[in-house]
């Protein structure tokens, strides 16, 4: 926890060094003073209203997730697949090195996601589509790949890189805006800013908001290659990593909440890749198949690597799966 605490104000200091020294490179300083704004005082104020709020939603992600995907922690196993998924679960963090997280089923459509401020304090969720369309060795790649994430610590990352990306837009939007403004007014001097400066803002915090969003949806691609890669070491093999991802392939898939589609095992494809969280399906199988060949293995056919049906079967009446 401290570990995160002095990464957090670490990284609130390089923030606002790194603007600081843009500014005085630009003149952007002299400027603002000139124009009557403090401009680290700005800056602060950027950097408050950018990391409040990523920090606010980690901190709430567990409960922001059960609440939205409506996802059951299983505290006491109530057959034996559930009591298979805790098992699996606890080896898999073990393997990882980390403490137990909270394990969860929620109804959907093929998909998990692992969410939670802290590595010891976690949750893992699947969902019954993704049982019920994958082999147990699948399921288990899958539950690695959650772990992975946990380990290398992706949530607190993609909040630390949300809160520095908030930051800039915050800042840059409102220069941006003023100098836009003294522009308009031939160098007359303006007091107090009216409701037109304040919709300038919101539409360069829009545009600067978009190149963010490019940069966080590439760094988000990046961290799954590397949980999938880290679902390949703590499972042996890339071989059912990429069998779990052949059979999300051939799902149909509806996407998580917009708080928690970064962290699940898939998304949808976006209109263009550079606003995808995930990468192409295809990509990812080509990424784990280049390990299998350096390990002189071979990608097992497609047809092969799906039992019919899924080795957990349909959801009985009452809520169980079958065994197999």
């Amino acid at each position: 926890m401290f570990k995160r605490i002095g990464l957090f104000l670490g990284l609130n200091f390089v923030v606002l060094m790194t603007i600081s020294v843009l500014v005085k490179l630009l003149g952007v300083d002299r400027w603002l003073t000139a124009n009557g704004i403090d401009y680290a005082q700005l800056l602060g104020f950027s950097a408050v209203c950018g990391f409040t709020g990523s920090f606010i939603s980690l901190m709430l992600s567990k409960s922001i997730a059960k609440m939205t995907t409506g996802a059951v922690v299983i505290s006491s196993p109530r057959n034996e697949t559930e009591a298979w998924l805790l098992s699996t679960v606890r080896d898999l963090a073990d393997g990882a090195g980390l403490k137990m997280p909270e394990v969860a089923i929620y109804q959907g459509t093929p998909n998990a996601f692992a969410t939670g401020a802290f590595k010891d304090d976690a949750l893992v969720a699947v969902s019954t589509g993704l049982m019920q369309s994958m082999t147990r060795p699948q399921v288990r790649a899958v539950l690695a790949h959650e772990v992975s994430h946990i380990r290398n610590g992706d949530m607190v990352t993609m909040t630390l890189l949300q809160g520095v990306l908030n930051t800039f837009v915050f800042f840059f939007a409102r220069v941006a805006a003023l100098f836009l403004q003294n522009r308009n007014n031939d160098g007359e001097e303006r007091r107090g800013y009216g409701f037109g400066y304040y919709m300038v803002v919101q539409i360069f915090e829009l545009l600067f908001g978009i190149l963010a969003s490019i940069l966080a949806c590439a760094f988000s691609r990046h961290r799954e290659y590397r949980a999938d890669a880290g679902a390949a070491e703590l499972t042996g093999s890339p071989d059912d990593m990429i069998g779990a991802l052949q059979a999300l392939g051939r799902s149909e898939t509806d996407p998580l909440p917009s708080e928690m589609k970064a962290f699940g095992i898939v998304d949808l494809p976006s209109f263009s890749e550079l606003f995808s969280t995930h990468p192409p399906l295809e990509d990812r199988i080509r990424a784990l198949s280049s390990q299998t060949s350096g390990k002189g293995g071979t990608e097992a056919p497609e047809g092969k690597r799906r039992s019919s049906g899924g080795l957990f079967g349909n959801v009985n009446s009452d809520g169980d799966f079958p065994r197999s």
